[in-house]
Protein backbone atom coordinates (compact mmCIF):
# COMPACT_ATOMS: atom_id res chain seq x y z
CA UNK A 1 0.00 0.00 0.00
CA UNK A 2 1.61 3.02 -0.84
CA UNK A 3 0.80 6.36 1.39
CA UNK A 4 1.37 9.45 1.82
CA UNK A 5 1.52 11.72 4.91
CA UNK A 6 0.35 15.13 3.60
CA UNK A 7 2.21 17.81 6.52
CA UNK A 8 1.21 21.42 7.32
CA UNK A 9 3.04 24.13 9.25
CA UNK A 10 1.91 23.88 13.16
CA UNK A 11 0.75 19.95 12.90
CA UNK A 12 -0.01 17.92 15.81
CA UNK A 13 3.04 16.44 16.65
CA UNK A 14 1.57 13.31 18.47
CA UNK A 15 -0.62 12.86 15.01
CA UNK A 16 2.23 12.57 13.26
CA UNK A 17 4.74 10.46 15.12
CA UNK A 18 1.40 7.64 15.50
CA UNK A 19 0.98 7.60 12.12
CA UNK A 20 4.98 7.12 10.87
CA UNK A 21 5.26 4.89 14.20
CA UNK A 22 2.73 2.91 13.19
CA UNK A 23 3.24 2.12 9.93
CA UNK A 24 6.89 1.30 10.72
CA UNK A 25 6.15 -1.08 13.32
CA UNK A 26 3.82 -3.00 11.18
CA UNK A 27 6.73 -3.07 8.27
CA UNK A 28 8.76 -4.39 11.31
CA UNK A 29 6.72 -6.77 11.91
CA UNK A 30 5.78 -7.31 8.29
CA UNK A 31 9.48 -8.53 7.74
CA UNK A 32 9.62 -10.85 10.53
CA UNK A 33 6.46 -12.79 9.71
CA UNK A 34 7.23 -13.84 6.19
CA UNK A 35 5.70 -11.37 4.41
CA UNK A 36 7.60 -11.15 1.27
CA UNK A 37 7.80 -7.28 0.92
CA UNK A 38 7.52 -4.03 3.45
CA UNK A 39 3.37 -3.60 2.86
CA UNK A 40 3.82 -0.22 3.48
CA UNK A 41 5.40 2.36 1.38
CA UNK A 42 4.96 5.42 3.23
CA UNK A 43 6.38 9.55 2.39
CA UNK A 44 6.04 12.42 4.41
CA UNK A 45 5.47 15.65 1.79
CA UNK A 46 4.35 19.16 2.10
CA UNK A 47 3.72 21.81 0.00
CA UNK A 48 7.13 23.44 1.30
CA UNK A 49 10.15 21.65 1.33
CA UNK A 50 9.97 21.89 5.43
CA UNK A 51 7.68 21.88 8.25
CA UNK A 52 7.78 22.50 11.41
CA UNK A 53 5.53 20.95 14.09
CA UNK A 54 3.20 22.92 16.78
CA UNK A 55 6.02 22.11 19.48
CA UNK A 56 8.63 24.05 16.89
CA UNK A 57 10.04 20.54 15.68
CA UNK A 58 11.55 20.83 12.09
CA UNK A 59 11.62 18.18 9.70
CA UNK A 60 12.67 17.93 5.45
CA UNK A 61 9.33 17.07 3.49
CA UNK A 62 9.47 15.39 -0.09
CA UNK A 63 7.66 18.25 -2.64
CA UNK A 64 3.86 17.36 -3.01
CA UNK A 65 4.94 17.67 -6.77
CA UNK A 66 6.97 14.49 -6.76
CA UNK A 67 3.64 12.18 -5.97
CA UNK A 68 2.81 10.29 -8.69
CA UNK A 69 0.68 7.47 -7.15
CA UNK A 70 -0.81 6.97 -3.76
CA UNK A 71 -3.40 4.61 -2.43
CA UNK A 72 -4.27 6.93 0.54
CA UNK A 73 -3.34 10.44 1.52
CA UNK A 74 -3.49 10.82 5.02
CA UNK A 75 -3.74 14.54 6.71
CA UNK A 76 -2.65 14.70 10.07
CA UNK A 77 -4.09 17.35 12.26
CA UNK A 78 -3.16 21.09 13.06
CA UNK A 79 -1.78 21.73 16.34
CA UNK A 80 -4.49 24.30 16.94
CA UNK A 81 -7.98 23.79 19.10
CA UNK A 82 -9.70 27.35 19.09
CA UNK A 83 -12.48 28.11 16.35
CA UNK A 84 -11.14 31.14 15.18
CA UNK A 85 -7.70 30.54 14.95
CA UNK A 86 -8.52 27.31 12.71
CA UNK A 87 -10.56 30.10 10.47
CA UNK A 88 -7.27 31.60 10.24
CA UNK A 89 -5.48 28.81 9.70
CA UNK A 90 -7.16 27.25 6.90
CA UNK A 91 -7.02 30.54 4.84
CA UNK A 92 -3.18 30.60 4.56
CA UNK A 93 -1.59 29.80 1.17
CA UNK A 94 -0.16 26.72 1.82
CA UNK A 95 -3.50 25.14 3.46
CA UNK A 96 -5.01 26.48 0.37
CA UNK A 97 -3.11 24.67 -1.42
CA UNK A 98 -3.14 21.53 0.16
CA UNK A 99 -7.10 21.37 -1.02
CA UNK A 100 -6.63 21.94 -3.95
CA UNK A 101 -3.90 18.63 -4.55
CA UNK A 102 -6.65 16.75 -2.09
CA UNK A 103 -9.29 17.51 -4.28
CA UNK A 104 -7.36 16.43 -7.72
CA UNK A 105 -6.14 13.19 -6.04
CA UNK A 106 -9.67 12.07 -4.60
CA UNK A 107 -10.86 13.04 -8.35
CA UNK A 108 -8.12 10.52 -9.30
CA UNK A 109 -9.47 8.16 -7.24
CA UNK A 110 -6.99 7.97 -4.30
CA UNK A 111 -8.30 7.39 -0.98
CA UNK A 112 -7.75 10.82 1.61
CA UNK A 113 -8.46 10.27 5.18
CA UNK A 114 -7.59 12.59 8.04
CA UNK A 115 -8.25 12.49 11.94
CA UNK A 116 -8.78 14.65 15.00
CA UNK A 117 -9.29 18.27 13.43
CA UNK A 118 -7.41 17.64 10.44
CA UNK A 119 -10.72 16.39 10.00
CA UNK A 120 -11.54 20.06 9.17
CA UNK A 121 -8.97 20.57 6.34
CA UNK A 122 -11.00 17.83 4.56
CA UNK A 123 -14.76 19.30 4.97
CA UNK A 124 -13.16 22.95 4.05
CA UNK A 125 -12.41 20.78 0.47
CA UNK A 126 -15.96 20.13 0.52
CA UNK A 127 -14.80 16.65 -0.17
CA UNK A 128 -17.17 15.93 2.83
CA UNK A 129 -20.50 17.63 1.52
CA UNK A 130 -23.14 14.71 1.86
CA UNK A 131 -21.00 12.00 3.56
CA UNK A 132 -21.00 10.81 6.86
CA UNK A 133 -18.24 11.92 8.33
CA UNK A 134 -16.64 12.28 12.80
CA UNK A 135 -14.16 14.69 13.95
CA UNK A 136 -12.68 15.10 16.88
CA UNK A 137 -16.20 15.46 19.65
CA UNK A 138 -14.55 18.71 21.40
CA UNK A 139 -14.84 20.81 17.97
CA UNK A 140 -18.39 18.62 16.77
CA UNK A 141 -20.45 22.26 17.37
CA UNK A 142 -18.43 24.10 15.56
CA UNK A 143 -18.06 21.67 12.94
CA UNK A 144 -21.38 21.43 12.84
CA UNK A 145 -22.30 24.79 12.09
CA UNK A 146 -19.72 25.25 9.67
CA UNK A 147 -20.39 22.32 7.69
CA UNK A 148 -24.15 21.64 7.67
CA UNK A 149 -23.74 19.58 4.53
CA UNK A 150 -21.85 17.19 6.36
CA UNK A 151 -23.31 14.19 7.64
CA UNK A 152 -21.68 14.58 11.26
CA UNK A 153 -21.75 11.81 13.73
CA UNK A 154 -19.24 12.43 16.43
CA UNK A 155 -20.10 9.76 18.28
CA UNK A 156 -17.78 7.68 16.16
CA UNK A 157 -13.95 6.88 16.03
CA UNK A 158 -13.57 5.84 12.54
CA UNK A 159 -15.94 6.35 9.62
CA UNK A 160 -15.47 5.23 6.07
CA UNK A 161 -17.44 6.74 3.25
CA UNK A 162 -16.27 5.98 -0.75
CA UNK A 163 -12.99 6.22 -0.19
CA UNK A 164 -12.90 9.07 2.30
CA UNK A 165 -11.97 8.50 5.92
CA UNK A 166 -12.08 10.34 9.16
CA UNK A 167 -11.09 9.83 12.64
CA UNK A 168 -12.15 11.43 16.16
CA UNK A 169 -10.14 13.04 18.68
CA UNK A 170 -6.69 13.08 19.20
CA UNK A 171 -5.34 9.87 19.19
CA UNK A 172 -8.05 8.86 16.54
CA UNK A 173 -4.42 9.03 14.77
CA UNK A 174 -3.76 5.31 16.00
CA UNK A 175 -7.56 4.23 15.28
CA UNK A 176 -7.11 5.54 11.41
CA UNK A 177 -3.49 4.08 10.98
CA UNK A 178 -5.30 0.69 12.64
CA UNK A 179 -8.08 1.17 9.95
CA UNK A 180 -5.50 1.73 7.04
CA UNK A 181 -3.56 -1.36 8.18
CA UNK A 182 -6.55 -3.67 8.20
CA UNK A 183 -7.43 -3.01 4.89
CA UNK A 184 -4.01 -4.26 3.75
CA UNK A 185 -4.03 -7.14 6.08
CA UNK A 186 -6.75 -7.58 8.94
CA UNK A 187 -3.71 -10.23 10.24
CA UNK A 188 -0.87 -7.63 10.43
CA UNK A 189 -3.54 -4.77 12.25
CA UNK A 190 -4.29 -7.18 14.47
CA UNK A 191 -0.36 -8.31 15.32
CA UNK A 192 0.45 -4.79 15.52
CA UNK A 193 -2.70 -3.50 17.85
CA UNK A 194 -1.13 -6.32 19.96
CA UNK A 195 2.50 -5.57 19.93
CA UNK A 196 1.78 -2.00 20.64
CA UNK A 197 -0.97 -2.37 23.32
CA UNK A 198 -3.75 -0.60 21.04
CA UNK A 199 -6.99 -1.09 22.18
CA UNK A 200 -9.72 -0.82 19.18
CA UNK A 201 -12.21 1.61 19.76
CA UNK A 202 -15.33 1.75 17.95
CA UNK A 203 -16.75 5.07 19.77
CA UNK A 204 -15.84 7.86 21.33
CA UNK A 205 -18.78 8.74 22.73
CA UNK A 206 -18.26 7.37 26.61
CA UNK A 207 -15.05 10.35 26.26
CA UNK A 208 -17.37 12.78 25.38
CA UNK A 209 -17.43 15.79 28.67
CA UNK A 210 -21.10 17.04 27.77
CA UNK A 211 -20.74 20.40 29.46
CA UNK A 212 -18.05 21.33 27.76
CA UNK A 213 -19.78 20.77 24.47
CA UNK A 214 -22.91 22.44 25.96
CA UNK A 215 -20.53 25.66 26.25
CA UNK A 216 -20.70 26.12 22.91
CA UNK A 217 -23.75 28.20 22.78
CA UNK A 218 -25.56 30.21 25.70
CA UNK A 219 -29.11 28.82 25.67
CA UNK A 220 -27.41 25.16 25.49
CA UNK A 221 -25.00 26.17 28.14
CA UNK A 222 -28.33 27.38 30.18
CA UNK A 223 -30.03 24.23 29.84
CA UNK A 224 -26.99 22.22 30.83
CA UNK A 225 -27.30 23.63 34.04
CA UNK A 226 -30.65 23.43 34.26
CA UNK A 227 -30.35 19.52 33.52
CA UNK A 228 -27.71 18.75 36.04
CA UNK A 229 -30.05 20.69 38.81
CA UNK A 230 -32.99 18.33 37.69
CA UNK A 231 -31.55 15.16 37.27
CA UNK A 232 -33.43 13.07 39.73
CA UNK A 233 -37.04 14.78 38.32
CA UNK A 234 -36.31 13.14 35.10
CA UNK A 235 -37.14 14.59 31.62
CA UNK A 236 -40.29 17.36 30.05
CA UNK A 237 -39.04 19.46 27.34
CA UNK A 238 -42.01 21.69 28.18
CA UNK A 239 -40.43 22.43 31.84
CA UNK A 240 -37.32 22.98 30.51
CA UNK A 241 -38.13 25.50 27.79
CA UNK A 242 -40.61 27.17 30.45
CA UNK A 243 -37.61 27.72 32.98
CA UNK A 244 -34.85 29.13 29.98
CA UNK A 245 -37.49 31.30 28.85
CA UNK A 246 -37.76 29.70 25.31
CA UNK A 247 -40.37 27.62 23.10
CA UNK A 248 -39.86 23.55 22.89
CA UNK A 249 -39.38 23.68 19.25
CA UNK A 250 -36.46 26.97 19.86
CA UNK A 251 -34.87 24.76 23.00
CA UNK A 252 -34.91 21.26 20.12
CA UNK A 253 -33.76 23.58 17.46
CA UNK A 254 -30.90 24.66 19.21
CA UNK A 255 -29.35 21.61 20.71
CA UNK A 256 -29.93 19.46 17.54
CA UNK A 257 -27.68 22.12 15.51
CA UNK A 258 -24.92 22.74 18.45
CA UNK A 259 -24.71 18.94 19.72
CA UNK A 260 -26.69 17.04 16.80
CA UNK A 261 -29.22 15.50 19.37
CA UNK A 262 -32.20 16.44 21.38
CA UNK A 263 -32.77 17.74 24.59
CA UNK A 264 -33.53 14.37 26.13
CA UNK A 265 -30.64 12.60 24.24
CA UNK A 266 -28.43 15.16 25.88
CA UNK A 267 -30.25 14.72 29.39
CA UNK A 268 -29.83 10.98 29.39
CA UNK A 269 -25.67 12.14 28.33
CA UNK A 270 -25.83 13.81 31.40
CA UNK A 271 -27.80 10.87 33.14
CA UNK A 272 -25.04 8.69 32.08
CA UNK A 273 -22.28 10.58 33.51
CA UNK A 274 -23.50 11.43 36.84
CA UNK A 275 -24.16 7.59 37.00
CA UNK A 276 -20.92 6.37 35.69
CA UNK A 277 -19.49 9.07 38.31
CA UNK A 278 -21.63 7.82 41.76
CA UNK A 279 -21.17 3.84 40.22
CA UNK A 280 -16.87 4.65 40.91
CA UNK A 281 -17.15 5.77 43.79
CA UNK A 282 -19.09 3.18 45.44
CA UNK A 283 -22.95 3.85 45.75
CA UNK A 284 -25.31 1.76 46.25
CA UNK A 285 -27.59 1.40 42.75
CA UNK A 286 -30.81 2.42 43.87
CA UNK A 287 -29.77 5.30 45.51
CA UNK A 288 -27.67 6.40 42.04
CA UNK A 289 -31.13 5.19 40.20
CA UNK A 290 -33.14 7.56 42.60
CA UNK A 291 -30.41 10.74 42.21
CA UNK A 292 -30.68 9.92 38.07
CA UNK A 293 -34.59 9.69 37.77
CA UNK A 294 -35.10 6.11 38.14
CA UNK A 295 -37.35 4.40 39.44
CA UNK A 296 -35.77 1.17 39.80
CA UNK A 297 -31.88 -0.51 39.37
CA UNK A 298 -32.35 -2.80 36.46
CA UNK A 299 -33.68 0.02 33.91
CA UNK A 300 -30.08 1.94 35.27
CA UNK A 301 -28.10 -1.61 34.80
CA UNK A 302 -29.44 -2.24 31.32
CA UNK A 303 -29.42 1.36 30.35
CA UNK A 304 -25.73 1.42 31.61
CA UNK A 305 -24.57 -1.80 29.92
CA UNK A 306 -25.97 -0.79 26.68
CA UNK A 307 -24.35 2.68 26.34
CA UNK A 308 -20.93 1.82 27.81
CA UNK A 309 -20.39 -1.82 26.82
CA UNK A 310 -20.20 -2.62 30.55
CA UNK A 311 -21.74 -3.26 33.48
CA UNK A 312 -21.65 -2.17 37.04
CA UNK A 313 -19.29 -4.36 38.27
CA UNK A 314 -17.07 -3.80 35.59
CA UNK A 315 -16.89 -0.21 35.89
CA UNK A 316 -16.23 -0.55 39.69
CA UNK A 317 -13.17 -2.74 38.82
CA UNK A 318 -11.80 -0.27 36.65
CA UNK A 319 -11.32 2.26 39.32
CA UNK A 320 -9.37 0.34 41.65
Amino acid sequence: MRLVIFALDGLFDTGLTVLLDTFAMANELAASHGFATEPFDVRLVGVRRRIRTAHGLSTSVEPVSTISRADWVVVPAPGIREPERLIERMQDRDARDAMTYLRSWHADGIGVAAACIGTFLLAETGLLDNREATTTWSLAPFFRQRYPAVNLDDSRMVVASHRVVTAGSAMGHLDLALWLLRQASPELATLVARFMLIDRRSSQAEYIIPDYLAHADPLVARFERWARDNLSLGFSLQAAAAALSVGPRTLQRRTEAVLGKSPLAFFQDLRIERAQHLVSVGYDLEKIASEVGYADSATLRTLLRRRLGRGVRELRAEMR
